[in-house]
């Protein structure tokens, strides 16, 4: 450690729009490789001699490992050095990119996969401290919003870059398309980054024993639960079972132990606890239809996977410009409530229409609801941040950011499992009332010895597909449906939320 910390001089502090640059660059890295392995899957499968039922630990091991290391971003910040684990973390993510890239089994990309994660898990609760500290107050909403621009458009550009890269090179430069940027992520912030000074600590060994099992059984339970049909399988009740004690302890413990892994005085602070159930829905918002509008494009309407991936683009430019308008308009003092409140009113529509989507329908509808469901968590994102962290001092920071990048990625996980389970379940419910109404009583021609003299075997196979695309189609609807009703049911908690006073705003900056 004492080597890659000794890589740069103390210094001062360096000018703020280079801090956020060089920390953007790690943030975007470690989101990006989140999902941009996603679409390459089918491909790493033959060269791992895995299973189709297998191949999947590879996002598993890498999001699992993520969550489970990400709670230990504060006390090792004040350990070693909030510059020396930036250090640490992106030269380690780094390595283990290029070791994923030359991956000869699934063990190894496996391996490779839960360095790769635990080692970039510190890098966006780094940079948003980073963020933090490095503007003054009356900057952070723009500040958020360029350093915000990594973490949420990254999960939408993922599948478009892996996509890109699997079809013109290889699934293996998926990975080291990492090596030039962690480089120069490296060379940067070991020239430009500060070394702040940072209250120690002890470590709550406890507490993380607590969260990491909990957290890590959460993510097995909701990777496998579609996979053995949830509690119909053993495996998934006791993974159940274990994240509910471990997480339901973990909370008691925090709130009866000072200064654990989860601090007390962000247990009370209103607008922190209030910011985690937003930053916790706007995950699953962001990552759940970002998982199944893909594979909607291409399973009902024939997208290639390079179109699809485009079509993801509106979303993150909606993201960009409300990001950059949400910046300005936070600096200028707005009322970030009302922002979150708009931002969560136009997902909401935008999810609404994404379940107005016709199988016969052109390609433009993916792309203005996209848009509008972008510019809507755009919306929401920076005052989020601001609003969470404006009465909480510099030394809880790091904490409290990597609590946040725990969560959204928790509340991903969700929303991309319950998602997926609902749609498949809705399928089955769709198909049987559709496949109910195809019978000689409701439709003459549906008779199975008339179907066999028309065509045979030919015409039923047609009819049957076309019930599984119109089934499949009603699912999604119920899906995206679904969403916009629980969007809205989030809107009351804007009522705990509390505009920052200007003596909170000055205590930030101290």
């Amino acid at each position: 450690m004492a080597s890659i910390a000794a890589a740069a001089p103390e210094r001062g502090a360096a000018s703020p729009l280079a801090v956020t640059f060089i920390v953007m660059i790690g943030t975007f890295m470690t989101v990006l490789d989140s999902t941009i392995a996603n679409v390459a899957l089918p491909h790493m499968q033959p060269s791992l001699n895995a299973a189709a039922d297998t191949i999947t630990w590879v996002l598993t091991s890498y999001i699992v490992a993520t969550a489970i290391a990400i709670p230990l971003t504060g006390w090792l910040a004040a350990r070693i050095g909030r510059r020396t684990l930036f250090l640490w973390s992106v030269a380690l993510f780094t390595a283990a990119s290029a070791l994923c890239g030359l991956a000869q089994s699934l063990e190894q990309m496996v391996a490779f996969r839960i360095l790769q994660g635990a080692a970039g898990a510190f890098l966006a609760p780094l940079g948003q401290a980073y963020v933090l500290d490095a503007w003054p107050p009356e900057k952070h909403g723009p500040a958020m919003a360029w350093w915000g621009v990594g973490i949420m458009v990254g999960p939408i550009l993922g599948p478009v870059i892996g996509g890109w890269l699997t079809d013109s090179f290889d699934w293996r430069w998926v990975f080291l398309i990492n090596l030039p940027f962690g480089i120069i992520c490296f060379v940067l912030a070991a020239a430009a980054l500060p070394q702040p000074v940072l209250p120690q600590r002890r470590f709550d060994m406890t507490g993380f024993a607590l969260l990491a099992v909990g957290v890590g059984a959460l993510q097995l339970c909701l990777d496998r639960g579609q996979q053995l049909d949830w509690l119909d399988s053993w495996e998934v009740r006791i993974e159940a079972g274990v994240a509910i004690a471990a997480l339901w302890a973990f909370g008691v413990h925090s709130w009866l132990v000072p200064a654990g892994l989860l601090d007390q005085r962000m247990l009370r602070d209103s607008n922190t606890v209030t910011g985690f159930l937003f930053i916790t829905l706007t995950g699953l918002l962001l990552v759940g239809t970002t998982a199944l509008i893909p594979t909607m494009m291409q399973a009902l309407f024939g997208y290639p996977v390079i179109t699809t991936g485009i079509m993801q683009m509106p979303r993150g430019v909606g993201m960009m410009i409300t990001m950059m308008l949400a910046g300005q308009l936070v600096g200028r003092g707005a009322d970030p409530r009302l922002m979150i409140g708009a931002g969560f009113l136009m997902t909401a529509a935008a999810l609404w229409g994404m379940s107005l989507f016709s199988p016969e329908q052109s390609a433009w509808p993916f792309g203005v609801t996209g848009f509008f469901q972008g510019a809507g968590l755009g919306l929401v994102f920076v005052p989020l941040n601001t609003i969470a962290f404006a009465s909480l001092p510099m030394a809880l920071r790091t904490d409290a950011s990597a609590f946040f990048m725990l969560l959204r990625n928790l509340g991903g996980s969700v929303g991309i499992s319950l998602g997926v389970g609902i749609l498949a379940r809705q399928m089955q419910v769709a198909h049987a009332d559709l496949g109910g109404n195809l019978s000689p009583f409701e439709v003459p021609w549906a008779d199975a010895g008339l179907l066999q003299a028309l065509g045979g075997d030919a015409i039923i196979e047609m009819l049957d597909l076309t019930v599984n695309r119109q089934a499949a189609m009603v699912a999604y609807i119920d899906v995206f449906r679904l969403m916009a009703v629980v969007t809205l049911c989030f809107l009351p908690l804007l009522l705990l939320l509390k505009k920052p006073k200007s003596a909170e705003v000055v205590h930030l900056a101290d």
